[in-house]
């Protein structure tokens, strides 16, 4: 292991997410995208300076013999490991359970059997106009009292980390040079990343200032790296639909605050192996799996090659005798 890591893999791995969640914004985050709720698993915004933003990039690393393998595994900021919320309303959820219960209550009253057929009508005519509004309200009270159960007031900012990532980063960061690769702004991206990573194993972020608009939608464009794209791993929960180059992509469950996720612990095995084995195209690894779920499809090949070579040591032994 200490030599491998002393070769200087450079795999970059950024499978991080977060959220910038208010309680009166958490039910449209929520519904919108896993990341709404947890980083890792996650959202923020971000702002494209004219000048530039200095870590849009990661620098130039100078060419080395390929006695060093250079892998670069890439998360982007969605949905993968942490989150970031911040905690500020004007009224307690019991307030806005009161305030619109008797709405909610209309909305859900059955009709007389001798009300006249305007009356039916109306009623009717009520009762789907304030559908879908009532179902926002329930989403809405429904996701808060789960974020205030994780965020109080006092506590203000705080960083929700997918169950595994301190290992995660740490075990990977002498494998890989991990980056951060958000479509969100660089202010919500910086201050997440700090909280995320106190140990400093994520090298670089990059910001939608490194993304490219296209349709309506910031997609992580790859080639904007200064890597070779053999030797990149992208890895999101989103990582095929929020990328310019899908044949890099690694998908990973999104993580809605579960305590026993082990998405990314069980991704190690995987990771460390691709650094030991140093494949000259990542791209070709990651085509050869079809089943869509890369960690536990890699676990089944090891046990099954296991298999295979304990088949061989007995027939081995058989022939020799």
């Amino acid at each position: 292991m200490s030599r491998v890591a002393g070769s200087r893999l450079l795999p970059r791995i950024s499978a991080l997410s977060f959220c910038t969640a208010s309680p009166a914004t958490a039910a449209a985050s929520s519904s919108s995208s896993t990341a709404a709720v947890a980083a890792a698993a996650a959202t923020a915004s971000e702002a494209s300076s004219t000048a530039g933003d200095p870590s849009s990039q990661p620098p130039q690393t100078a060419r080395k013999p390929w006695g060093a393998l250079k892998f670069a595994a890439f998360a982007a900021v969605s949905t993968a490991v942490g989150g970031t919320g911040y905690v500020s309303y004007a009224y307690s959820l019991e307030e806005v359970d009161q305030m619109t219960r008797e709405l909610r209550k209309k909305s859900k009253q059955p009709i007389p059997e001798d009300a006249s057929g305007f009356e039916r009508f109306q009623a009717m005519a009520y009762s789907a106009a304030m559908k879908v509004p009532v179902a926002a309200i329930e989403v809405y009270m429904d996701v808060r009292s789960q974020i205030e159960d994780q965020i109080r007031r006092e506590r203000g900012w705080r960083t929700f980390k997918r169950p595994g990532v301190d290992a995660f980063l740490e075990h990977l960061g002498r494998f890989y040079e991990i980056v951060v690769y958000s479509d969100q702004l660089s202010m919500y991206v910086d201050p997440v990343v700090d909280r995320l990573d106190p140990k400093g194993n994520i090298r670089h972020r990059l910001s939608r200032v490194a993304t490219k608009y296209e349709n309506g939608k910031h997609y992580r464009d790859l080639s904007k790296l200064n890597r070779n794209p053999a030797q990149v791993l992208y890895i999101s929960a989103h990582a095929k639909e929020s990328s310019l180059q899908p044949e890099n992509s690694v998908e990973i469950k999104p993580w809605k605050l579960e305590n026993d996720d082990t998405q990314l612990l069980d991704l190690i095995p995987f990771l460390e192996y691709v650094a030991m084995a140093r494949p000259s195209d990542i791209r070709a690894v990651l085509a050869s799996y079809q089943s869509g779920d890369i960690a536990a499809e890699f676990i089944e090949r090891s046990k099954e090659h296991q298999r295979r070579m304990q088949e061989q040591k007995k027939s081995g032994r058989i022939w020799r005798r």
